[in-house]
């Protein structure tokens, strides 16, 4: 436990030097941060190679029974991409938020405190040390969400944040006294406490907490504003991170439940499939690049559910395959979204230093101008499609062996629910991260801002390219992971002795698979990269288009006006275009917006027509303190009678 709590303590005070260091001071806490990380994950390392879980305790607490901290291996597994990830983020942040940005000393300091406080969540064993470490992490994330401060839109998407975060605390304190069982430690649940009117109360209460956090649709609300107004870098630690901690919570307690009723499963398939399909089909109509991000994190948040949903039906039916299987697709898919959409919100604010913008439609033709970024977020796109030779295809592959083996085993609809979703989820992504790197690297640059694009510095390459790598190496070799990923399925699924997961997975497959596909991809870039192409000495027939202009490109609107369209009852799009009309028509313009449904079209009418019923008594508030004093009797005279009574 002593290499945790010096990962904990050095990730704590990485701050502290830009505090105090006019120059050097971002690279001070860089490094800080990294050895913080390097002794986390060796922590992690042991407790997942098989070694005893530590445990630290204080000798008495409020609440209950010693043992506040406890690195488990199902902490062990999610300490692995907060430290990883972070570390990367932090380098990233020396080129993109410099000491130039007058909020640099501050946003260094807080991240390196956000980030501790998720490093002792993810081993807290008792609601008190998991309650104080999760408002530490939500009250210190807001103040990264505002770090642009002056921007009303930023400080808009900051309070979005934080209103949604206390909520969710509140929640939690509720769902932990309905769940206490003499005392405040993650214990297992009484068999049968389950399926009785408190257990569901305590269970739907998680659910909204953990959910809030996680960003499940319809609670998902607060992540796309928060994630687009946040400097990259802190996006990539939310995104990758911090909404993660959602799904540690709901982990968490599955694993404590020996007995989940079978619509608890079903439940969390349910909510996997709308906020994966709901989520990709949001982020197909975007034009914020950072935005449309913030919604592929629904989405994979959706994928995760899928997994945990089909795990906690096998735990119900008793079927232990199914539940290795959909935990372990649910877990490896939290380390997997880590790594590639922490690449792509890195890749997006190279693309946003580069040229100034986050609109996709004032990019096109980086790839010439920013090579190394192209390619990385290339590979982001890859992988978050679930395509092989990289990571997200393996994750999704132990989903849909889970929902296989349902299918043979379970006999129920839920699988057939999972199958359909995952599918369709896989293929809309496609064609939204076409979009995205189509109208973004490839064409011609749009703007003068895209066609001044230079790349951006080593400082934030090295990041991206380390994430691609992982990325790779996840996708070629995923048996290298094998035996922590059973370890840590095996204690989320509750099951009694080790867990055997390769012979399940058939892993080998999959590197069978992904080895020639990355040797053809390596050969062709090689190739790319040889020589140039003899041109023809004359152009081939354009159709009556002698030189290409990016007035004729496609733009994001028209590249996925189809699906839009297609799915026009379900996002609802507002567009404004006036029609060209006569033969010489005046300049007209088109322009469609698609609102959350929830946020946009829900919570703020909903809250402003609140706001203007209550202003309408303004006459209560008179001022005058005679009339207070007489509130204040009312109200404990009506105390009085409800105590006789």
């Amino acid at each position: 436990m002593i290499l945790f709590a010096l990962s904990a303590f050095l990730v704590a005070v990485s701050g502290v030097p830009g505090l105090f260091l006019h120059t050097g001071g971002g690279k001070a806490s860089a490094w800080l941060l990294g050895l913080g990380a390097l002794a986390g994950l060796a922590a992690a390392g042991l407790v997942l190679c098989g070694n005893a879980p530590p445990s630290v305790a204080l000798h008495s607490t409020p609440l209950g029974t010693m043992g506040l901290l406890r690195l488990d291996p199902i902490g062990a597994f999610f300490l692995v991409p907060v430290l990883l990830l972070s570390t990367c983020d932090a380098v990233f942040a020396l080129g993109y938020w410099g000491d130039q940005h007058e909020s640099a000393r501050r946003l260094r300091l807080l991240f390196g405190i956000t980030t501790a406080f998720m490093v002792l969540l993810v081993a807290a064993s008792h609601a008190l040390t998991f309650l104080l470490a999760w408002e530490g992490m939500a009250v210190t994330a807001f103040f990264l969400v505002i770090a642009e401060d002056r921007d009303p839109e930023t400080r808009r998407a900051g309070w979005i944040y934080l209103v949604s975060t206390h909520s969710g605390t509140l929640c939690l304190f509720a769902a932990f006294g309905l769940a206490a069982t003499g005392n405040f430690l993650f214990l297992p649940w009484t068999p049968g406490l389950a399926g009785t009117t408190r257990g569901t109360a305590a269970f739907l209460l998680f659910l909204v907490g953990f959910g809030l956090k996680a960003g499940i649709f319809p609670l998902h609300f607060w992540l796309p504003p928060a994630h687009a107004a946040a400097p990259s870098h802190v996006s990539s630690l939310m995104s990758g991170i911090l909404i993660k901690m959602g799904i540690l919570g709901l982990v968490r307690l599955l694993c404590l439940v020996p007995d989940p009723p079978l619509w608890w499963g079903a439940l969390l398939v349910a909510l996997g499939a709308l906020s994966g399909l709901l989520g990709v089909a949001f982020a197909l109509a975007q034009h914020d690049l950072k935005r449309l991000l913030a919604y592929h994190s629904i989405e994979n948040i959706g994928i995760i559910l899928l997994g945990l949903g089909l795990g906690t039906l096998g735990k119900s039916t008793g079927h232990p395959v199914i539940q290795l299987l959909g935990f372990a697709g649910a877990l490896l898919h939290v380390l997997n979204h880590s790594l590639f959409k922490g690449l792509l919100f890195l890749g997006a604010g190279s693309v946003v230093m580069a040229t100034g913008s986050r609109d996709i439609e004032r990019a096109g033709g980086l790839a010439r101008a920013i090579p190394f970024t192209a390619g990385a977020f290339l590979a982001g796109s890859w992988a978050i499609c679930g395509l092989p030779p990289l990571n997200g295809f393996v994750s999704e592959w132990l989903i849909y062996l889970a929902a296989f083996h349902g299918l043979a085993f379970a006999h129920s609809a839920w699988p057939v629910l999972a199958l359909g979703a995952l599918a369709m989820i896989g293929a809309l992504a496609a064609a939204c991260f076409a979009k995205v790197f189509g109208v973004v690297f490839l064409g011609q640059p749009r703007t003068p801002q895209a066609a001044g694009a230079v790349e951006s510095p080593r400082s934030m390459l090295v990041p991206m390219g380390v994430l691609a790598a992982c990325c790779a190496a996840l996708g070629v070799a995923p048996v290298a992971v094998a035996p922590a990923l059973a370890r840590a399925a095996g204690a989320a699924a509750g099951l009694p002795g080790p867990a055997s997961l390769g012979s399940l997975a058939h892993f080998g497959i999959l590197t069978a698979i992904a080895l020639p596909m990355l040797a053809a991809a390596a050969l062709a870039w090689a190739w790319s990269r040889k020589g140039s192409v003899p041109r023809a000495a004359l152009p081939t027939w354009d159709c009556g288009y002698a030189a290409a202009s990016p007035r004729i490109q496609y733009t994001a609107s028209s590249f996925a006006d189809g699906l839009v369209s297609a799915m026009r009852y379900v996002l609802l799009p507002q567009v404004r275009w006036l029609r060209v009309r006569g033969l010489f028509p005046s300049p007209r313009s088109y322009r469609s917006h698609v609102p959350d449904p929830v946020l946009d079209r829900v919570a703020e009418p909903s809250l402003g027509f609140a706001a203007r019923g209550l202003a309408a008594l303004h006459f209560f508030q008179s001022g005058q303190l005679p009339l207070y004093l007489l509130y204040i009797l009312i109200t404990l005279v009506a105390l009085l009678v409800w105590m006789v009574a």
